[in-house]
């Protein structure tokens, strides 16, 4: 069962009780019978481990692919580089209406 935490919005009191979810939220303070508020509390979450987020789900780049050098794909990125740079470049030009 979780243990929900309320505040009195009359006298300030916080405080705690542990109740079913099924249960409907206290409305009273048992102090001074004053509303009653649910108060959200943060979960304490506890990561181990190396590299939680760094390591799990991440793609390979395709440098970091087995079987294929560094050399070999600095090649392959130059090459592409100076063939884009070689192509025309065309202006495309619109139609002025008389």
């Amino acid at each position: 069962m979780p243990i929900y935490v309320y505040q009195c919005d009359t006298c300030g009191l916080t405080f705690e009780r542990r109740q079913r979810m099924s249960e409907r939220p206290l409305v009273d303070c048992p102090e001074c019978d004053g509303c009653v508020r649910r108060i959200i509390q943060p979960v304490g979450v506890v990561f181990k481990g190396s590299g939680f987020y760094v390591t799990d789900n991440r793609s390979r780049s395709p440098t970091a692919l087995p079987g294929k050098k560094e050399s070999e794909t600095d090649k392959s990125e130059g090459e592409t580089k100076s063939t884009d740079d070689k192509s025309p470049s065309k202006e495309k030009t619109t139609p002025v209406a008389d």
